[in-house]
Parts: C-alpha cells; structure tokens; sequence
C-alpha cells in the first residue's frame, strides 16, 4: 500500500516489514534512528511498549495511551496514533454526524483506546463490554475523565449483550478475528442486529460471514480496511509532508485483501 503510493508520485522511499520480538525493541528503535529511518507504522504487541523509547509524543497517542507512528526527524523520533482518527472518518463518512449515536464497542485493547478517544468528544454515551471487565472499567473511567460522554462498561456475556447492543445506534467490534465470531454468532441468533444500525468490526479478513449476516438484517456494515487505508494515509503525511494518493492506497489494500486471513 505504502510503497504503491510512493511509486505513484515517484518518491525514492521503500516500506519495509520487520518483524520484532518484544525483547528486541530497543535494539530496533536503536537501529531505526541510526539508520535515519524516516518514519515507522508499529502494530501489536509494540504499541504501548514503544511509548518509553521516544523523544516525543503527540497529545492523542498520548491521552490513548499508544502510538502506531514513529517520525524520524533527524534522530529525533516522535510518536503519533492515526488509529482512531482514521476510524473515526470512516464511521462519520458512514452515519454523518455521530452526536446522537449510542455506541456499543466489544473489547478494551489498543484499537477500542483509539476509538473511543475521538468518539467520545462527539457522542453522548459508550457501553464498553470486554472479557475481563475490570480493563473495560478502568478504560470507561479514563473516558470518562476526559470528555462528556457516559462511558460504562460490561462483561461480553449473553446477558450483557441482550442489554446493551439492542439499544445502540453504532456497534464497533475491535476483538480479534480469532475470538469475535464466537460473540458475532451471539448478535445474529439473539437477533441484537436491527435495521439502521451501523456495524463496524476493525477487522479486514478475506471473508467476514459477521458482516454479511448483520447486512441481511438490515445494517449499515463495513470491515477494518478503510481504517486501515486511512490510518495508513494520516502517516504518510506524517512521514513526508505530502498529501497521500489514497485511491491508490485503497486499491492497493483491495488488490491484497484476497491474500490476507486477518
């Protein structure tokens, strides 16, 4: 995606992967500011654990707690989170304006902090259900420090469920793809899914039976990918200062999709 964009406006950069174990992070950042790297996209289980390594740190990678950019400016490395500023686009260019929407959002790791930091400045209230309830408490809480919005959390049992999901205007689902679909099948037997609601899971897998069984009960529905292209344009700009080619983006992202299991 990012090298697709490059080559379409003939920049002279390559995006590289490295895969990082956690007891090798040092040693990257290290090597990253030394080779005059000049931007890095970070993803789990580093997100957090990166924050200590940096010179800077932007105020929302700040307040989420993550970040999931890195800018090199001459050996000094500053942290960004495009995360929930690209998810938050994609929900407006979906629904318009979100000030009225009740928001339910299954999980409470890094892409649910993302989220729910840029959402809560609009709507008005968030129930939060994750596995183990006290991380949802404590990330309620913190929401509810910063902004205005009623922010509660939950259990993901079926009780919780039945409770909360029927009522939302928007449901997000940030689990991973290797524990949703248990929780999605809860959705659509219990008939929690109804017409004009929106549903976003921030996954992009290759097929997402979740999404195609909450369309036919009537759902707006979209997957992860056009967070991820967003997500993906935000640091790009971040990294050279240039406006992203994101039609490019995006048809690089679906060109690949095909490939991709999670």
């Amino acid at each position: 995606m990012h090298n697709a964009a490059f080559r379409s406006l003939g920049m002279d950069y390559v995006y590289v992967a490295f895969r990082i174990r956690r007891d090798q992070l040092a040693r990257a950042i290290a090597g990253f500011r030394a080779l005059g790297i000049v931007g890095v996209n970070v993803t789990r289980p580093h997100k957090t654990s990166i924050l200590r390594f940096l010179d800077g740190i932007e105020r929302n990678a700040r307040e989420i707690g993550a970040v999931n950019t890195v800018v090199n400016a001459d050996g000094t490395l500053r942290g960004y989170n495009t995360d929930g500023q690209a998810a938050f686009d994609v929900l407006q260019g979906i629904g318009g304006s979100l000030s009225d929407k009740k928001v339910v959002i299954l999980g409470a790791g890094g892409a649910a902090r993302a989220i729910t930091h840029f959402l809560s400045k609009t709507v008005p209230r968030i129930s939060m259900l994750n596995r183990t309830r006290s991380r949802g408490s404590k990330l309620a809480a913190e929401i509810a420090r910063r902004s205005k919005a009623q922010c509660r959390a939950y259990g993901l049992s079926k009780a919780d469920l039945r409770k909360e999901v029927p009522e939302a205007d928007l449901v997000i689902n940030t689990l991973p793809v290797d524990i949703f679909p248990r929780f999605g099948a809860i959705l659509i037997q219990e008939e929690l899914i109804r017409p004009g609601m929106i549903v976003f899971d921030a996954n992009y897998v290759h097929r997402n039976d979740f999404l195609v069984d909450a369309e036919r009960a009537g759902a707006t529905v979209t997957d992860g990918l056009e967070m991820l292209v967003r997500q993906a344009a935000l640091s790009f700009k971040l990294w050279t200062g240039r406006e992203p080619p994101i039609d490019v983006m995006r048809a690089a992202a679906n060109e690949a999709k095909g490939g991709w299991t999670a």
